[in-house]
């Protein structure tokens, strides 16, 4: 593992006993005292997560407005200073390099944080469409730590006030300690939480000031096993599995993060061409009606007849059944009874509107 990146709360989570894994080119804390009473903790109370593998790209000057117009799917014009929009940036044929958030930290300022695995290939797409004046830059000095559930307001407004009063997909540039800290109101588990900004150095006192804050409250520290199964039970699509280059947002049901009226950008006439013909598959949500659990890349069937494959699925700590996503063919409707293939035994699941959960980030 000696080529792996490292978060700079490494030693934070080796002190906690964490299980460290290796993910998308990093070394990353996967659980610490287990998925389950990572998962509840976050439902029911507060947990924090090291998300410091994300990618951070600052996208600066007078023409950063128009390098992401044209190298992703949102109206970004519609982001207001101290706002975030969610997005994707697609390839030529309408497929999905990636799904990000931008957030607009100034009038000609902004940051776009796209997945680990993708960082290089974004900052060469909006570097592709940057007019002159504009300067995007991968970012290696900022830490991200990530705080959800029921009582994370409570938790971060104790040690940076801003955060008490915003609202969602929000963001306040505040200070920490003396080091500037960018705190936003954001997650991806479907509960309230933040995302925290924070130079590498200053990231350690953070994490342990948060931890000693969130103890009295139910606190947790939690993994990457955790970040699955709660952004699952959400919908959330993970890029890698449920979206990537070989599927549209149409396909993804992402088309609500698509600004088909702003103008040119990347992909655009890939998906205006297919919203003419149509989509091959839809991204949906199964939820198993027996006990067997699903995983990724097992066949769906309708009778005797394979109509779509696994691309994420696990057991739902909160559900306490199996669930899962699944490009299915566009005929099988929500409501429909289908048979997954769990290693060889048809497990029966119905079609369901996501979220499989009731929870809202909001």
């Amino acid at each position: 593992m000696g080529d792996l990146r490292r978060t700079p709360l490494e030693s934070e989570h080796a002190a906690l006993g964490a299980k460290m894994g290796e993910f998308a080119g990093w070394l990353m804390p996967i659980e610490y005292s287990g998925t389950l009473a990572e998962h509840a903790a976050v439902r029911e109370a507060v947990g924090m997560f090291d998300v410091s593998h994300l990618g951070k790209i600052r996208v600066d000057g007078s023409g950063a407005l128009d390098a992401l117009q044209r190298s992703l799917t949102p109206d970004v014009s519609k982001v207001a200073v101290g706002a975030a929009q969610y997005g994707m940036a697609l390839n030529e044929g309408g497929g999905i390099v990636d799904d990000l958030i931008t957030y607009r930290t100034g009038e000609d300022r902004y940051l776009v944080v796209p997945n680990a695995a993708n960082v290089g290939r974004v900052l060469a797409e909006i570097r592709s469409t940057a007019p002159e004046g504009t300067d995007p830059v991968q970012v290696d000095d900022l830490s991200l730590l990530a705080v959800q559930g029921p009582r994370s307001t409570e938790l971060v407004a104790g040690a940076v006030p801003e955060a008490a009063g915003l609202d969602y997909l929000h963001l306040a540039e505040c200070s920490y300690g003396g080091a500037s800290v960018i705190v936003s109101r954001s997650g991806y588990t479907g509960e309230r939480g933040f995302e925290l900004f924070v130079p590498a150095g200053a990231a350690p006192e953070l994490w342990r000031d948060l931890m000693r804050r969130g103890e009295p409250l139910g606190l947790l520290p939690c993994g990457l096993g955790a970040r699955d199964t709660l952004r699952l039970e959400m919908g959330y699509p993970l890029h890698g599995n449920d979206i990537g280059e070989d599927h549209t947002p149409w396909e993804a049901g992402l088309g609500w993060a698509v600004a088909m009226d702003k103008g040119e950008f990347l992909g655009r006439a890939a998906l205006d061409r297919q919203r003419e013909e149509g989509v091959p598959a839809r991204l949906r949500a199964l939820r198993m009606t027996d006990r067997l659990i699903p995983r990724p890349h097992y066949g769906v069937f309708r009778g005797g007849e394979r109509v779509g494959e696994t691309t994420s699925g696990t057991f739902s700590p909160t559900l306490r059944v199996g669930i899962a996503m699944a490009y299915l063919s566009p005929e099988v409707a929500i409501g429909g009874a289908l048979e997954i293939d769990v290693r060889g035994r048809r497990g029966s699941a119905e079609v369901v509107r996501a979220p499989f959960v009731d929870r809202s980030p909001k």
